[in-house]
């Protein structure tokens, strides 16, 4: 019975494993969303301008946004899905825009940061989380 919980494992929401991904996911980013405010949004908006992206000032700001606040929320388990969804767009328009036509060896990182994103999306934080702790039944 040991050998088969510790090759199939018998939690169906593997709530450690989770926590851990959404906690490091958001944490390794949040550190480009922070970087990318204290270093002075100008640098970082006139690379969104290059790209021809409309509205740049305010494309860049919601990018650091999504990687910052958005990532400090995924982390935390609180509002996840929105915060997921603010990364999923994010790191879409980093790989199929700034770095569309790269080898994926320079989308990589983005890649890493969009599944754990979508899969957070679509599943949810888990139960070891703020939302868990808000939305459980008492």
């Amino acid at each position: 019975m040991m050998i088969k919980k510790i090759l199939f494992g018998t939690t169906p929401d593997a709530c450690g494993g989770i926590l851990l991904l959404r906690a490091f996911t958001g944490a390794a980013l949040m550190t480009h969303g922070i970087a990318k405010l204290a270093g002075g949004m100008e640098k970082f908006t006139g690379f969104v301008a290059s790209l021809g992206v409309p509205a740049p000032h305010v494309m860049a700001f919601l990018a650091a946004f999504s990687e910052s606040f958005g990532a400090a929320l995924l982390a935390l388990g609180l509002l996840t899905r929105p915060a997921a969804f603010m990364i999923v767009c994010t790191m879409s328009v980093a790989i199929f825009g700034a770095l569309g036509g790269q080898p994926f060896e320079k989308q990589e990182l983005a890649w890493l940061y969009f599944f754990p994103a979508l899969l957070f999306l679509l599943k949810g934080a888990g139960r070891w989380s703020i939302d868990f702790m808000i939305t459980r039944d008492k």
